[in-house]
């Protein structure tokens, strides 16, 4: 039987969400649990990667289980099972031809950035940048990412795909008090590419380019030209629409 689970993750002690040999992360510690449940190993599949320290408040994917089990029972024995920093928000059967990642129609994502003084606390769920920002300007530069664009410069140059033509349906700024709160709605998004975008207009905000600028890195499809890659504590996988 095939279930999808809905779950959400504090990215702080993860080496991101990948299973690493010798290493921490979500996909590992779900699997582990998985186990104990099917009696065998059992791969999850997630609608895709976050990397390291990135939070997820609704990651989505789907598992075969093979022994009977209800969908409240799954929950609960996952959560049972997993540490606090992983939490299963929903269990449900679906087809078996349901796939949490090639079905996807449109994620969302959410960066979250500090302009005031450091703090401590919220160190590991909003970067601290802790500088003033230009949001007018910024607010103007990141309508140039709404739309259908290949982002080639907006990517990890570690992750190269021949085709980088992505889809952004929103793309927003709103501000709560010193805390800039970027969210990024699309078809899907390339390794790094929030992170990237959010470098883009924090240079904008810092003066460093005008954010006129942004058409012209499209252009040149040249990820060097963006300095800044926001750090992934700020990041969050929001939303999922499948």
């Amino acid at each position: 039987m095939r279930y999808m689970l809905t779950y959400s993750y504090d990215g702080t002690n993860f080496n991101g969400y990948q299973k690493q040999k010798g290493l921490r992360t979500v996909q590992g510690e779900i699997e582990k649990a998985l186990k104990s449940i099917n009696n065998k190993a059992t791969k999850i599949h997630s609608s895709g990667r976050t990397d390291a320290l990135v939070h997820a408040n609704n990651q989505v994917g789907h598992v075969d289980i093979d022994v009977k089990i209800t969908e409240y029972k799954l929950k609960s024995a996952l959560n049972s099972l997993l540490d606090d920093d992983i939490y299963i928000k929903d269990a449900k059967k679906v087809d078996d031809d349901f796939h949490a990642r090639y079905m996807v129609k449109k994620k969302e994502y959410v960066y979250k950035l500090n302009m005031g003084e450091f703090n401590p606390i919220e160190r590991n769920y909003i970067f601290q940048y802790c500088n003033n920002l230009d949001v007018t300007a910024m607010k103007k530069a990141i309508k140039f990412f709404k739309g259908t664009h290949d982002f080639t410069s907006f990517s990890s140059n570690q992750d190269r795909k021949e085709d980088n033509v992505r889809t952004i349906y929103k793309a927003s700024i709103k501000k709560e008090g010193t805390t800039l709160i970027f969210t990024f709605v699309g078809s899907g998004f390339l390794k790094y590419m929030v992170r990237i975008m959010v470098g883009a207009l924090i240079m904008v905000g810092n003066g460093k380019i005008s954010y006129k600028d942004i058409n012209k890195i499209f252009d040149k499809k040249d990820k060097s030209l963006v300095k800044i890659t926001a750090p992934g504590c700020g990041l969050y996988l929001n939303k999922i629409w499948y």
